[in-house]
C-alpha cells in the first residue's frame, strides 16, 4: 500500500464527505476541481490544503 492508496489525515468531517462522494484513494483527487470539493459539507480550508500538500508530494494537484 502506497500513501496514494488512502486518504491523508484531513479529519473525520472531510474524510467521511470525500468517502461519501466517491474519493477514497488519493491519486483519485488529482485533476478534481478544487471548488467542487470545497462544496462537500464538511471539507473545508484546512482539508483542502491537507491534500494539496499530499498531492503535491507526488507531482499531482487539484485542479
Amino acid at each position: 500500500m502506497t500513501p496514494l492508496d488512502t486518504l491523508p489525515p484531513i479529519g473525520r468531517p472531510a474524510t467521511a464527505a470525500l468517502e461519501l462522494a466517491g474519493y477514497t484513494r488519493l491519486d483519485q483527487l488529482a485533476g478534481v476541481p478544487r471548488a467542487s470539493l470545497a462544496a462537500l459539507h464538511g471539507v473545508g480550508p484546512k482539508a483542502l490544503r491537507l491534500l494539496d500538500e499530499a498531492l503535491a508530494e507526488h507531482g499531482l494537484a487539484l485542479r
